[in-house]
C-alpha cells in the first residue's frame, strides 16, 4: 500500500508529440516512486508485420534513448533490457 514495491513503466515513449518529453516523470520529479520509472519503446505492429526481430527492436530502442537529447543522460536506466534486470 505504501509503494515500497512500485516500479513505473512508461510505454510507447517514442510516440510523444515533438517538443514534449517525460523527463520529469522518469526522474521522479513529478510523481516519485520508490523504484523509479523505466521507459520502453517496443515494436510497433508495423515492425512486427515487417519481421523486425526483438533483437533488432532492442538495438533500435537503445539508439532512441542514447541519441535523444532529452533522454541521453538517463539512457542507461531505460529500455526493456534494464527493466529485465
Amino acid at each position: 500500500r505504501n509503494g515500497d514495491r512500485t516500479l513505473g513503466v512508461l510505454t510507447k515513449i517514442d510516440l510523444m508529440d515533438r517538443g514534449t518529453n517525460a523527463l520529469k516523470l522518469l526522474t521522479g520529479q513529478e510523481y516519485p516512486l520508490k523504484h523509479g520509472y523505466v521507459a520502453v519503446k517496443g515494436r510497433s505492429q508495423q515492425d512486427i508485420k515487417d519481421g523486425k526481430t526483438i533483437k533488432e527492436a532492442i538495438l533500435e530502442e537503445k539508439e532512441f534513448f542514447y541519441s535523444n537529447e532529452d533522454y541521453s543522460k538517463i539512457a542507461e536506466q531505460q529500455g526493456i533490457e534494464f527493466l529485465g534486470k
